[in-house]
């Protein structure tokens, strides 16, 4: 009794392999699934929000704080810098909405607290600039640590919105930050 052979590679049917490599097969299996991919990227680059604060002061309740701001623990002063994404008015604690700034107090690493100087540093330079305007939520939002939420905006003469937030996102030292898993700075 003559017995066959198992074939080495599965047979396909003629209407799938049509005399194509295993490696243009492939490829033309992939290449619907890259260009989908990269007409995706490209839409998210060019429409995608790069900007977490709005594009003009928004309308309702608003407060203007002038300075001077000073860094919090060093006397007492009515408007200071905790750290990069924090600020104190009076009693009132601020969280500038939209971004995550390295932790000062406590700083899981060296490199940590360093950044959050730096941070805290550059906030306190954007504040002192000129008037801010606190905008957000009427009544106010607070978060899990009982912090208002705020967005931190500035007009300017030609009738644009500097955001604070957007500053320090660009500058490296503060990431963009909607709630959810932060990632380390470490």
């Amino acid at each position: 009794m003559l017995r066959r052979r198992p074939a080495p590679h599965p047979v396909l049917p003629a209407h799938r392999w049509s005399g194509q490599s295993r490696l243009r097969r492939f490829w033309n299996a992939l290449r619907w699934w890259l260009a989908t991919a990269l007409l995706v990227a490209a839409l998210w680059y060019w429409f995608g929000a790069t900007r977490i604060a709005p594009m003009r002061i928004p309308e309702g309740p608003q407060e203007v704080l002038t300075g001077p701001f000073t860094r919090c623990g060093s006397g007492r002063a009515l408007t200071c810098a905790v750290d990069g994404d924090t600020i104190m008015v009076g009693q009132r604690a601020i969280r500038v909405i939209g971004i995550d700034a390295p932790e000062i107090h406590p700083a899981r690493c060296p490199d940590e607290a360093q950044k959050g100087e730096a941070a805290a540093q550059l906030l306190l330079t954007l504040l002192n600039q000129g008037p801010v305007t606190l905008a957000g939520p009427a009544p106010p939002v607070h978060d899990e640590y009982g912090r208002e939420l705020r967005h931190l905006l500035r007009a300017k003469a030609d009738g644009s919105v500097q955001s604070l937030a957007d500053d320090m996102v660009s500058s490296g030292l503060a990431r963009p930050y909607l709630r959810g898993a932060r990632d380390p700075w470490c």
